[in-house]
């Protein structure tokens, strides 16, 4: 697969070493079809997955990742036959030894969070990306690019109440962002959302679209310059618009 959108889930409420629960949020990664060079050769009759974890373009050592035989974002999380590995310093990890098959999920822990990324496919990507692993063989990952979910939000917080007039998103500056995402989503399911992946160099934007009124959704990521995603602010931070127009 060429394009694929990443997924950040979290066991219990993220995720953890176990291969129990987890829900989710999305990134870019990349899948099987790579070609390298083998670091171990698997066991006879079983089949090894080789790849690498980058943050803002840069290797992470200590990275638990995990191939899960059976995978849910929403329901149950990794389950079945696990597999880890942590990651090198140069980024790298092979996990060895899979038994052939076709598994539902790979996962890389977000450093020392709860949280872990995931490939994911499909419209949305509701669906997890499978691998298969064949006897004798190494399945070649793309790099995946961790991100975090650390960027504040300054404007409006979390249960505001807002007027529509002069309303401006504020959020902090995050260490080597070059650019900025954010998105507005209505409640009301028949309200259009007026901004989706906006993309802004500054740390604020003035809102120019009108607001009806009404319970409103907001997020926004952070990027560097090679369009690589280096955080993410919290996916519930809701705002009320008391003065707009009725939807």
């Amino acid at each position: 697969m060429a394009a694929i959108s990443l997924t950040s889930c979290k066991d219990g409420s993220k995720s953890s070493s176990s291969a129990t629960g987890a829900s989710s949020t999305p990134v870019t990664v990349g899948s099987s079809g790579e070609a390298g060079v083998e670091k171990v050769k698997p066991a006879p009759g079983t089949g090894n997955v080789q790849g690498k974890v980058l943050y803002n373009g840069k290797p992470v050592g200590n990275i638990e990742v995990k191939l899960c035989e059976t995978f849910s974002r929403y329901i149950g999380g990794c389950g079945g036959k696990t597999y880890m590995a942590r990651t090198d310093e140069s980024g790298e990890y092979v996990i060895t030894n899979a038994e052939p098959k076709v598994y539902e999920g790979l996962l890389a822990r977000v450093f020392d969070t709860d949280s872990y990324i995931f490939a994911a496919s499909g419209i949305g990507g509701l669906s997890s990306t499978k691998y298969e692993i064949t006897a004798d063989k190494t399945l070649f990952i793309k790099p995946t690019n961790l991100f975090k979910g650390d960027l504040k939000v300054l404007n409006p917080k979390a249960g505001s109440k807002v007027s529509s007039q002069n309303l401006e998103l504020k959020w902090e500056q995050y260490p080597d962002a070059t650019y900025y995402k954010f998105s507005i989503y209505p409640e009301e399911m028949s309200v259009s959302a007026p901004y989706v992946n906006e993309r802004v160099e500054a740390t604020s934007f003035a809102i120019t679209k009108p607001l009806a009124k009404g319970t409103y959704r907001w997020q926004v990521d952070a990027y560097n310059g090679a369009d690589q995603k280096l955080s993410e602010s919290a996916d519930d931070i809701k705002f009320t618009i008391t003065d707009g127009e009725a939807p």
